[in-house]
């Protein structure tokens, strides 16, 4: 069912051309080929390790009382199994590889493209603004792709930026969903806002609806006492910095024009970006890429690009 998505497979073809053979460019859920080899005592031994105390977070947010929660988990960890065993972490990706290209042949009514590179590790200093740029670039309904290509030119139903932010690096592009006759132009606009942004062009207020529109959302997330929980649980597991709601709205508003821009110059330059597509012709598709990032094409075989 999965692989039947394309709009949602397609972020899994865009991880393998960004991170090639890093474990960073594997799909989450696996592949079938993999999955069916999968044992049943494989799935127990791997529960055994990974599952058991030691490796758990207890995070809780609402309606508890602290001692009364801790006397529960400590009644619980005096039952508990043999102590966990540490799990192998991934290596850390060093140095990102060139740009890569990746295409998926699907008889779809509309192409399905990524395009982008990697991003920032989850503790850098510049997250909130890569927050920022992600709003102001397609992060919105009010943001430049958005308005640019769905509003104006009607060029596209969906059209979106994202950003995830990992250990040691982190994964930012753009999506957008469309038809053949206008997936170079579509391509090009993208291009365009990115390389508009980088030379530092911020229109008038931009950057300050932005920083609105994202304290925004994050104070109506506040308001879920389960995002609060899993904000709790996620800094643990991840061993990054707890903000205060003041600090995290202080962090926002000290965000400069220039961090913006500077952020948008070295992490979507032309010549990094990686591109991935699902769609009915292979041909067609590689048009679109040699518009953006012809380097993108590189790895392919001669007679293939």
């Amino acid at each position: 069912m999965y692989e039947d998505t394309p709009q949602e497979l397609v972020h899994d073809l865009f991880s393998e051309a960004v991170f090639g053979d890093h474990p960073l460019g594997r799909p989450v859920i696996g592949t079938a080929e993999v999955i069916s080899t999968v044992s049943r005592r494989a799935v127990g031994a791997y529960h055994r390790s990974a599952y058991s105390g030691g490796n758990v977070v207890i995070a809780a947010a609402g309606n508890v009382e602290h001692d009364r929660l801790v006397s529960l988990l400590e009644r619980a960890e005096e039952q508990a199994a043999a102590p966990a065993r540490r799990l192998r972490p991934r290596p850390p990706l060093v140095k990102a590889p060139p740009p890569g290209y990746r295409f998926g042949c699907k008889d779809t009514e509309q192409y399905n493209v990524c395009v982008g590179a990697p991003g920032i590790a989850r503790s850098d200093r510049r997250r909130f603004a890569a927050s920022l740029l992600d709003s102001i670039l397609g992060g919105s309904a009010s943001s430049r792709l958005f308005q640019e290509i769905r509003e104006k030119r009607g060029m596209a139903y969906a059209v979106y930026s994202f950003a995830s932010q990992y250990t040691d690096t982190g994964i930012v592009g753009v999506y957008v969903g469309t038809r053949e006759e206008n997936l170079a132009a579509c391509l090009e606009i993208c291009a365009a806002e990115i390389a508009d942004i980088a030379a530092g062009n911020l229109r008038p207020r931009e950057l300050e609806r932005a920083k609105e529109n994202l304290k925004g959302r994050i104070m109506l997330g506040m308001e879920s006492t389960s995002n609060r929980m899993s904000r709790l649980g996620k800094s643990l597991i991840t061993d990054t910095e707890l903000l205060s709601f003041e600090r995290i709205m202080a962090e926002i508003d000290a965000v400069e024009p220039d961090a913006v821009t500077e952020l948008a110059d070295v992490l979507l330059a032309p010549e990094k970006l990686s591109v991935a597509g699902i769609g009915p012709s292979e041909q067609v598709f590689r048009e679109g890429v040699r518009r953006i990032n012809p380097a993108a094409l590189a790895a392919l075989p001669a007679a293939a690009a």
